[in-house]
């Protein structure tokens, strides 16, 4: 038998052996019940608030609801579950260190230290053993004090984000955020600048190709930082997300991402890195910034770093650091023992081997985004396919030709027949209209065929009815 035949195999062991098994229409009965109780206890201003689904356990890439029913789950709780749901070795991580420690405020403490060394020892060149950690609980969080701490190192107070980022949704990384139903009716801070992204499948200009658009836009956000009477006169930090997440899975090329850099260095401005959905090896390696060769001043991390535990953070470089004030942003819960103990062990998981699980997910990602690309042409709906790993984002259309986006109500019709295939995906992009494919990494290549299928499946259904 191959490496490759054994690895499968292992995966495999992570998962519900039985997946999909449907027992009940999604939703079914207690799924109801609980999505009314819910509906009068919870807020549904959360994400995924109103999907028809509850869960009740998980393992691996697949997940059951309260009606007995296993789907495969290509969403991994948002990209967050880099190393699938429950894995043993950092659930016996987490168990270990429960009996040790697990609050430990914001004073030092062991685990704290040890994570900080070891988040260092995986960045990107330039940071790599060259930086300074704040840990907080969620992408937002790291945004928010990104752009602190970018304040406090240069003294301006100007960002410049893109069309359709998404950054978080606190008051200032909410402010970077484009997303209508993020902005409306909240307090956002000045001073922020959104430059035009290269989506090249919905670029407003005529251009020929991604190259062009990319230069396009390269061209536009040096002009907006490096000529006079733009606006952009006091900028602290350039944002970007190396590839774009809720704007719609759309991917940049090495060369766009140095132009950005380089068109900050002639500002004097920083470069912060926005990798919390993007980064922890989704792309293939432990972050999208390797694959260019740009050094980043600051990079946001957070999902599938912690996987099943909440953890996120920023990482500077050591030099900028030290323009940070002792005791400047307090954060009570940083660094929890268990969820730091989760964290390391999903390090360890993502990088021992020399990294074999991100080659894998290199090879694998191709071979998905070719698989989706050929259907492309058989299966109605289906626009565009792009992406790098398992951050691939299919764009659904009414018409191909027009590209115009396919209504809400056939996307939320496609959810639930989905569902009922055995399948769990989401959507993102400008108009609700993109699947997104961000399974765990752990995922084996017999799941991931099963879910293509039932997605194809699915788009072919609601196409006849």
């Amino acid at each position: 038998m191959s490496v490759n035949n054994i690895l499968e195999e292992e995966l495999a062991k992570l998962n519900y052996s039985e997946a999909p098994l449907l027992k009940t229409v999604v939703p079914g009965q207690k799924t109801l019940e609980y999505l009314r109780r819910s509906e009068e206890t919870e807020s549904m201003a959360r994400g995924g608030g109103r999907l028809p689904f509850i869960y009740e356990e998980a393992r691996g890439s697949t997940v059951k609801d309260v009606d007995g029913n296993i789907l495969i789950d290509i969403t991994a709780g948002v990209a967050v579950s880099s190393v699938g749901r429950c894995h043993p070795r950092v659930i016996e991580a987490m168990r270990e260190q429960m009996f040790k420690i697990m609050h430990a405020s914001d004073l030092g403490s062991k685990h704290r230290t040890l994570l900080a060394e070891k988040v260092a020892s995986i960045m990107p060149n330039g940071l790599r053993n060259n930086c300074i950690t704040y840990f907080t609980q969620t992408g937002s969080g790291a945004v928010e004090t990104a752009m602190a701490f970018a304040r406090k190192i240069t003294g301006r107070s100007q960002f410049v984000a893109f069309q359709g980022a998404y950054h978080g949704i606190w008051t200032s990384s909410g402010s970077l955020t484009t997303g209508d139903q993020y902005r409306k009716g909240t307090l956002k801070v000045p001073g922020v600048i959104h430059a035009l992204f290269p989506y090249y499948y919905r670029f407003p200009f005529k251009v020929n190709s991604m190259e062009e658009c990319e230069n396009m836009c390269a061209d536009y956000l040096d002009t907006l930082l490096n000529t006079p009477y733009t606006g952009a006169n006091d900028v602290a930090a350039v944002i970007l997300e190396p590839i774009q997440g809720e704007g719609g899975y759309i991917p940049l090329s090495p060369q766009f991402i140095e132009r950005v850099k380089a068109a900050c260095e002639k500002n004097g401005c920083l470069y912060i890195d926005d990798e919390v959905q993007a980064g922890a090896g989704r792309s293939g390696k432990m972050w999208v910034l390797e694959h260019t060769s740009v050094t980043p001043d600051i990079l946001t991390w957070g999902k599938g770093m912690g996987s099943d535990m909440p953890m996120a953070g920023c990482s500077i470089r050591r030099d900028l650091a030290k323009c940070i004030e002792d005791g400047s942003q307090p954060n009570t819960f940083a660094a929890n023992g268990v969820a730091a103990a989760a964290c390391m062990t999903n390090i360890d998981i993502l990088t021992e081997n020399d990294r074999a699980l991100l080659s894998r997910v290199s090879t694998v990602g191709t071979e998905t985004l070719d698989y989706l690309k050929k259907a492309q042409t058989t299966t109605p709906f289906i626009g565009e396919v792009r992406g790098k790993g398992f951050m691939i984002g299919i764009e659904l259309v009414a018409d191909k030709t027009t590209k115009q986006p396919l209504d809400g109500q056939t996307v939320g019709r496609l959810i639930g027949v989905l569902l009922n295939n055995g399948v769990i995906m989401v959507p993102c992009g400008r108009y609700g209209n993109v699947f997104r494919f961000m399974p765990p990494l752990t995922i084996t290549r017999d799941l991931i065929k099963k879910s293509c299928d039932a997605l194809i499946e699915s788009l072919n259904e609601v196409a006849s009815l």
